[in-house]
């Protein structure tokens, strides 16, 4: 494709701005032709600011305008929806995290665009950040040895007049998941990403809030390496964002990156030395929202991907496995017993 990509936009909330602000750096690419929303005062405010044709209906979306891209910020038990609606229009798909709430709905979604051949991708803009990179590197150079111990901490806020926001759909197991599968979804999938299948997971969650979901949890977790960890994850930190963190600790090798969303290296040990250790300092970043900057690399590589020279950083297939791991996170917590992965879910 050589020409720019019209791409559609649902769900114009707290997420979108980030879409948006992508979509218009990379304005020689990408084109906004449309966004759709249920909620009028959202839609006229992002119509009018952006100035393309709004929708209340994503049918009539789909119906009235020619579309190669749409982005899914909607509430993630839609996705599975709204995501095998823009297949059968041949439409391709970006699904915010998580793409579903339901391992089947997930499944459902990947069939449905593979049979229309259109591309599922799946936003882990977390995956991109230039701290996360580099521990990546290290990780796949193999520079910690055997890793012993892996440890992530999610320390957020989200008081309750934030789930009392929108049309009720926060905090609902049918809408939304809770603290892991909404907030702490990136850090989730950096289980396996940077550490590989995980074997069993021990979890226990509460919920203090007044939503259906959990707000608070805690993880051990053994991953068929060997090496054990643990995750805490709490959306209670007063009064505000504190932490979101991973560490690893290896037979050669220790790294810590935290600040409030993995934005900060705070030590970085290995036994040898190599070139890009340097680069320690320039990847720090300060950042205000937990959601980093990762958004417009993301829509870079997708952009790679609709002209031919890239494979999507993340799709429908990858997101499987962080459904699966979600899955028995809750498996867990529920029946208060050890859970091994792969899971059966026949």
């Amino acid at each position: 494709m050589d020409r720019k990509i019209r791409v559609g936009l649902v769900g114009c909330g707290r997420i979108a701005k980030n879409h948006f602000n992508a979509i218009s750096q990379l304005s020689d690419d990408l084109e906004l032709i449309a966004v759709c929303d249920n909620e009028l005062s959202a839609l006229k405010y992002s119509t009018s600011k952006y100035e393309v044709a709004g929708y209340k209906n994503i049918s009539a979306m789909f119906e009235n305008e020619k579309l190669d891209l749409v982005t899914l910020c909607s509430p993630s038990g839609l996705h599975a929806t709204q995501a095998i609606l823009a297949a059968k229009n041949g439409i391709n798909v970006i699904s915010e995290k998580p793409m579903a709430v339901k391992y089947q709905d997930g499944l459902d979604m990947v069939k449905a665009c593979d049979d229309a051949k259109v591309r599922l991708f799946v936003v882990k803009q977390n995956r991109l950040n230039t701290t996360l990179q580099l521990l990546k590197r290290a990780v796949d150079e193999k520079r910690f040895g055997q890793i012993k111990m892996m440890h992530l901490n999610v320390f957020w806020t989200r008081p309750q007049n934030y789930y009392d926001q929108g049309s009720g759909w926060r905090g609902t197991w049918e809408f939304d998941g809770g603290a892991f599968m909404n907030q702490a979804c990136h850090y989730v999938d950096l289980l396996e990403w940077l550490n590989g299948p995980v074997e069993s997971i021990q979890a226990m969650m509460s919920t203090t809030r007044n939503i259906e979901t959990e707000d608070t949890g805690v993880l051990n977790i053994k991953w068929r390496n060997g090496s054990l960890g643990s995750m805490a994850v709490t959306m209670l930190t007063y009064p505000k964002n504190l932490e979101g963190s991973v560490t690893i600790l290896g037979e050669r090798g220790t790294v810590r990156i935290g600040g409030m969303a993995v934005n900060r290296i705070e030590a970085w040990e290995f036994s040898d030395k190599k070139d890009y250790d340097k680069e320690i300092e320039v990847s720090n970043y300060e950042t205000e929202s937990v959601y980093g900057f990762g958004h417009l690399k993301y829509y870079d590589n997708v952009i790679g991907v609709f002209r031919g020279h890239a494979e999507p950083s993340s799709d429908g297939r990858e997101d499987l496995k962080l459904l699966e791991l979600l899955t028995a996170c809750y498996r867990a917590a529920q029946d208060q017993t050890t859970i091994s992965l792969p899971l059966n879910f026949r």
